[in-house]
Protein backbone atom coordinates (compact mmCIF):
# COMPACT_ATOMS: atom_id res chain seq x y z
CA UNK A 1 0.00 0.00 0.00
CA UNK A 2 1.24 3.43 -1.31
CA UNK A 3 0.64 7.14 0.27
CA UNK A 4 -0.12 9.41 -2.57
CA UNK A 5 -0.20 13.37 -1.84
CA UNK A 6 -2.38 14.88 -4.65
CA UNK A 7 -3.74 18.77 -4.39
CA UNK A 8 -7.32 18.70 -5.12
CA UNK A 9 -8.58 22.21 -5.61
CA UNK A 10 -12.90 22.72 -4.79
CA UNK A 11 -14.74 26.08 -5.68
CA UNK A 12 -18.41 25.05 -4.88
CA UNK A 13 -20.15 24.14 -1.48
CA UNK A 14 -21.63 20.62 -2.76
CA UNK A 15 -25.08 20.01 -0.76
CA UNK A 16 -26.11 15.64 -0.84
CA UNK A 17 -28.82 14.10 0.82
CA UNK A 18 -27.73 10.67 0.20
CA UNK A 19 -26.25 9.90 3.20
CA UNK A 20 -24.10 6.94 1.70
CA UNK A 21 -21.53 10.09 0.83
CA UNK A 22 -19.56 11.94 2.79
CA UNK A 23 -17.85 14.94 1.36
CA UNK A 24 -16.26 18.16 2.41
CA UNK A 25 -15.68 21.21 -0.06
CA UNK A 26 -12.10 22.51 0.71
CA UNK A 27 -9.02 23.78 -0.40
CA UNK A 28 -5.69 22.13 0.48
CA UNK A 29 -3.16 19.08 -0.06
CA UNK A 30 -4.55 15.41 0.96
CA UNK A 31 -3.07 12.31 0.96
CA UNK A 32 -4.66 8.92 -0.12
CA UNK A 33 -4.05 5.51 0.21
CA UNK A 34 -4.64 3.87 -2.72
CA UNK A 35 -5.81 -0.13 -1.80
CA UNK A 36 -8.09 -2.43 -3.89
CA UNK A 37 -9.73 -3.71 -0.84
CA UNK A 38 -12.87 -2.81 0.48
CA UNK A 39 -13.43 -2.16 4.01
CA UNK A 40 -17.10 -3.89 3.43
CA UNK A 41 -18.02 -7.43 4.20
CA UNK A 42 -17.55 -9.56 1.75
CA UNK A 43 -20.72 -11.19 2.07
CA UNK A 44 -24.23 -10.60 0.77
CA UNK A 45 -27.21 -8.76 2.59
CA UNK A 46 -29.02 -12.13 2.97
CA UNK A 47 -25.96 -14.72 3.26
CA UNK A 48 -26.96 -17.24 0.69
CA UNK A 49 -23.80 -16.62 -1.43
CA UNK A 50 -21.36 -17.22 1.33
CA UNK A 51 -18.05 -15.73 1.43
CA UNK A 52 -16.50 -13.63 -1.63
CA UNK A 53 -13.19 -15.04 -3.37
CA UNK A 54 -11.15 -12.52 -2.98
CA UNK A 55 -9.00 -11.12 -5.87
CA UNK A 56 -4.86 -10.02 -4.48
CA UNK A 57 -4.17 -6.98 -5.92
CA UNK A 58 -0.71 -6.24 -7.05
CA UNK A 59 0.65 -2.61 -7.76
CA UNK A 60 -0.11 -2.63 -11.25
CA UNK A 61 -3.69 -2.92 -9.59
CA UNK A 62 -3.20 -0.11 -7.67
CA UNK A 63 -1.97 1.95 -10.42
CA UNK A 64 -5.49 1.14 -12.54
CA UNK A 65 -7.45 2.40 -9.04
CA UNK A 66 -5.75 5.86 -8.96
CA UNK A 67 -5.71 6.87 -12.50
CA UNK A 68 -9.89 5.43 -12.84
CA UNK A 69 -10.09 7.35 -9.70
CA UNK A 70 -8.65 10.07 -10.37
CA UNK A 71 -10.38 10.69 -13.97
CA UNK A 72 -14.26 10.17 -11.59
CA UNK A 73 -12.70 12.86 -9.54
CA UNK A 74 -12.01 14.95 -12.61
CA UNK A 75 -15.64 13.79 -13.96
CA UNK A 76 -17.88 14.69 -10.91
CA UNK A 77 -15.97 17.57 -9.78
CA UNK A 78 -15.08 16.60 -5.96
CA UNK A 79 -13.39 13.47 -3.92
CA UNK A 80 -14.16 11.13 -0.97
CA UNK A 81 -12.56 11.29 2.17
CA UNK A 82 -12.09 7.35 1.96
CA UNK A 83 -9.34 5.36 0.84
CA UNK A 84 -8.83 2.55 -1.80
CA UNK A 85 -12.34 1.22 -3.02
CA UNK A 86 -14.51 2.45 -0.66
CA UNK A 87 -13.75 5.85 -1.63
CA UNK A 88 -14.17 5.07 -5.72
CA UNK A 89 -17.15 3.46 -4.86
CA UNK A 90 -18.53 7.02 -3.31
CA UNK A 91 -17.45 9.00 -6.09
CA UNK A 92 -19.63 6.10 -8.91
CA UNK A 93 -22.48 6.81 -7.11
CA UNK A 94 -22.19 10.87 -6.99
CA UNK A 95 -21.35 9.78 -11.00
CA UNK A 96 -25.31 9.66 -10.76
CA UNK A 97 -25.99 12.73 -8.75
CA UNK A 98 -27.79 15.49 -11.09
CA UNK A 99 -27.40 13.75 -14.10
CA UNK A 100 -30.33 11.73 -16.48
CA UNK A 101 -29.48 8.65 -17.06
CA UNK A 102 -28.38 9.48 -20.38
CA UNK A 103 -25.34 11.84 -19.29
CA UNK A 104 -24.43 9.50 -16.73
CA UNK A 105 -23.60 7.20 -19.56
CA UNK A 106 -22.24 9.92 -21.38
CA UNK A 107 -19.96 10.29 -18.57
CA UNK A 108 -18.95 7.22 -17.96
CA UNK A 109 -17.92 6.52 -21.88
CA UNK A 110 -15.95 9.64 -21.60
CA UNK A 111 -14.12 8.45 -18.20
CA UNK A 112 -13.42 4.84 -20.13
CA UNK A 113 -12.31 6.92 -23.35
CA UNK A 114 -9.93 9.24 -21.23
CA UNK A 115 -7.69 6.15 -19.48
CA UNK A 116 -6.58 4.98 -23.36
CA UNK A 117 -3.10 7.19 -24.48
CA UNK A 118 -4.28 9.51 -27.49
CA UNK A 119 -5.11 7.51 -30.74
CA UNK A 120 -4.90 4.24 -29.60
CA UNK A 121 -8.24 3.32 -29.44
CA UNK A 122 -8.33 5.09 -33.42
CA UNK A 123 -5.57 2.51 -34.76
CA UNK A 124 -6.92 -0.27 -32.99
CA UNK A 125 -10.31 0.21 -34.49
CA UNK A 126 -8.34 0.90 -37.85
CA UNK A 127 -6.00 -1.99 -37.77
CA UNK A 128 -7.07 -4.86 -35.59
CA UNK A 129 -10.47 -4.49 -35.38
CA UNK A 130 -10.85 -5.40 -38.99
CA UNK A 131 -8.93 -8.65 -38.81
CA UNK A 132 -10.45 -12.12 -39.05
CA UNK A 133 -13.88 -10.19 -39.10
CA UNK A 134 -13.64 -8.80 -35.71
CA UNK A 135 -13.02 -12.21 -34.08
CA UNK A 136 -9.05 -11.43 -32.84
CA UNK A 137 -9.69 -8.09 -31.88
CA UNK A 138 -12.37 -9.84 -29.71
CA UNK A 139 -10.25 -12.61 -28.33
CA UNK A 140 -7.77 -9.69 -27.18
CA UNK A 141 -9.75 -7.30 -25.71
CA UNK A 142 -10.95 -10.16 -23.02
CA UNK A 143 -7.57 -11.07 -22.55
CA UNK A 144 -6.80 -7.63 -21.41
CA UNK A 145 -9.99 -7.36 -19.37
CA UNK A 146 -8.58 -10.33 -17.49
CA UNK A 147 -5.20 -8.75 -16.98
CA UNK A 148 -6.55 -4.91 -16.19
CA UNK A 149 -9.97 -5.38 -14.58
CA UNK A 150 -9.98 -7.80 -11.96
CA UNK A 151 -8.81 -4.96 -9.33
CA UNK A 152 -12.21 -3.87 -10.45
CA UNK A 153 -14.80 -7.03 -10.81
CA UNK A 154 -12.69 -9.84 -8.71
CA UNK A 155 -11.91 -13.30 -10.13
CA UNK A 156 -12.95 -13.70 -13.85
CA UNK A 157 -11.77 -15.82 -16.81
CA UNK A 158 -12.32 -16.58 -20.79
CA UNK A 159 -14.58 -18.74 -21.97
CA UNK A 160 -15.93 -20.12 -25.04
CA UNK A 161 -19.19 -18.03 -26.29
CA UNK A 162 -21.42 -18.27 -29.65
CA UNK A 163 -21.53 -15.29 -31.86
CA UNK A 164 -24.77 -14.60 -33.91
CA UNK A 165 -23.38 -16.37 -36.48
CA UNK A 166 -23.75 -19.66 -34.98
CA UNK A 167 -19.81 -19.69 -34.07
CA UNK A 168 -17.90 -20.36 -31.34
CA UNK A 169 -15.28 -17.88 -30.45
CA UNK A 170 -13.14 -18.01 -27.10
CA UNK A 171 -14.28 -13.98 -26.68
CA UNK A 172 -15.96 -14.10 -23.56
CA UNK A 173 -14.80 -13.51 -20.08
CA UNK A 174 -16.89 -14.81 -16.91
CA UNK A 175 -17.08 -12.73 -13.51
CA UNK A 176 -17.18 -14.90 -11.03
CA UNK A 177 -18.87 -12.30 -8.80
CA UNK A 178 -19.07 -8.86 -9.53
CA UNK A 179 -17.13 -7.27 -6.23
CA UNK A 180 -18.85 -3.48 -8.74
CA UNK A 181 -22.18 -4.75 -8.09
CA UNK A 182 -21.92 -6.16 -4.79
CA UNK A 183 -20.90 -3.08 -3.39
CA UNK A 184 -22.64 -1.07 -5.15
CA UNK A 185 -25.95 -3.08 -4.19
CA UNK A 186 -27.82 -1.12 -6.98
CA UNK A 187 -28.70 -2.15 -10.30
CA UNK A 188 -28.96 1.53 -11.54
CA UNK A 189 -25.34 2.22 -10.88
CA UNK A 190 -24.55 -1.63 -12.56
CA UNK A 191 -26.71 -0.78 -15.64
CA UNK A 192 -26.00 3.18 -15.67
CA UNK A 193 -22.29 3.44 -14.95
CA UNK A 194 -20.88 0.06 -16.04
CA UNK A 195 -22.86 -2.35 -18.68
CA UNK A 196 -24.49 0.20 -20.96
CA UNK A 197 -21.66 2.79 -21.52
CA UNK A 198 -18.88 0.07 -21.42
CA UNK A 199 -20.70 -1.55 -24.33
CA UNK A 200 -21.26 1.71 -25.96
CA UNK A 201 -17.41 2.64 -25.60
CA UNK A 202 -16.56 -1.03 -27.29
CA UNK A 203 -18.84 -0.75 -30.04
CA UNK A 204 -18.43 3.06 -30.76
CA UNK A 205 -14.78 3.55 -29.86
CA UNK A 206 -12.83 0.27 -30.48
CA UNK A 207 -15.29 -0.99 -33.13
CA UNK A 208 -15.90 -4.04 -31.08
CA UNK A 209 -19.65 -5.40 -30.32
CA UNK A 210 -20.13 -5.99 -26.96
CA UNK A 211 -22.83 -7.61 -24.65
CA UNK A 212 -22.61 -7.76 -21.22
CA UNK A 213 -25.39 -10.05 -19.24
CA UNK A 214 -25.27 -9.15 -15.30
CA UNK A 215 -26.79 -11.97 -12.96
CA UNK A 216 -28.60 -9.74 -10.83
CA UNK A 217 -28.99 -13.43 -8.80
CA UNK A 218 -25.44 -14.34 -8.14
CA UNK A 219 -23.87 -11.20 -9.22
CA UNK A 220 -22.04 -13.22 -12.07
CA UNK A 221 -21.70 -11.25 -15.03
CA UNK A 222 -20.52 -12.45 -18.58
CA UNK A 223 -18.98 -10.34 -21.26
CA UNK A 224 -19.84 -11.49 -24.67
CA UNK A 225 -17.02 -9.64 -27.01
CA UNK A 226 -18.18 -9.75 -30.11
CA UNK A 227 -22.12 -10.25 -30.27
CA UNK A 228 -23.89 -6.79 -30.73
CA UNK A 229 -26.37 -6.24 -27.01
CA UNK A 230 -30.26 -6.26 -27.60
CA UNK A 231 -32.27 -2.66 -28.37
CA UNK A 232 -32.82 -1.08 -24.38
CA UNK A 233 -36.63 -1.82 -24.75
CA UNK A 234 -35.72 -5.38 -24.98
CA UNK A 235 -32.68 -5.42 -22.47
CA UNK A 236 -34.02 -7.46 -19.32
CA UNK A 237 -31.31 -6.05 -17.43
CA UNK A 238 -32.88 -2.72 -17.83
CA UNK A 239 -36.01 -4.18 -15.79
CA UNK A 240 -35.01 -5.34 -13.00
CA UNK A 241 -36.28 -4.81 -9.92
CA UNK A 242 -33.87 -3.43 -6.85
CA UNK A 243 -31.19 -5.56 -5.26
CA UNK A 244 -31.76 -6.00 -1.12
CA UNK A 245 -30.32 -3.89 0.35
CA UNK A 246 -30.62 -0.84 -2.31
CA UNK A 247 -29.87 2.02 -0.68
CA UNK A 248 -32.28 4.19 -3.52
CA UNK A 249 -35.05 1.91 -2.95
CA UNK A 250 -38.35 3.30 -1.44
CA UNK A 251 -38.62 -0.02 0.67
CA UNK A 252 -34.89 -0.93 0.57
CA UNK A 253 -36.64 -4.57 0.45
CA UNK A 254 -36.79 -8.04 -0.54
CA UNK A 255 -35.48 -8.70 -4.44
CA UNK A 256 -37.43 -11.90 -4.16
CA UNK A 257 -40.37 -10.31 -3.09
CA UNK A 258 -40.42 -7.85 -5.63
CA UNK A 259 -39.75 -10.78 -8.48
CA UNK A 260 -42.87 -12.53 -7.23
CA UNK A 261 -44.76 -9.27 -7.36
CA UNK A 262 -43.47 -7.93 -10.59
CA UNK A 263 -42.92 -4.49 -9.55
CA UNK A 264 -41.06 -1.53 -11.02
CA UNK A 265 -37.66 -1.97 -11.67
CA UNK A 266 -34.97 -0.09 -9.86
CA UNK A 267 -35.00 3.84 -9.53
CA UNK A 268 -31.64 4.44 -10.98
CA UNK A 269 -32.46 2.00 -14.07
Amino acid sequence: MHTISHPLHFHHQIVLENPRISIKSYTKTRKFRFSCCSSSPSKLGNGKLGARSEYKPNWLDNFFLNSFRNKLVEEVGWDSEKAGYDGMMELVNGLMIGRTTRQTNQAAVRILKSLFPPYLLELYQMLITPIGGGKIAAMMVARVTIITCQWLMGPCSINTIQLRDGSSCQSGVLVERCKYLEESKCVGICVNTCKLPTQTFFKDHMGIPLLMEPNFTDYSCQFNFGVLPPQLENDSALQEPCLDGCPYSAKGGSKGTKRVLNTKQCPRS
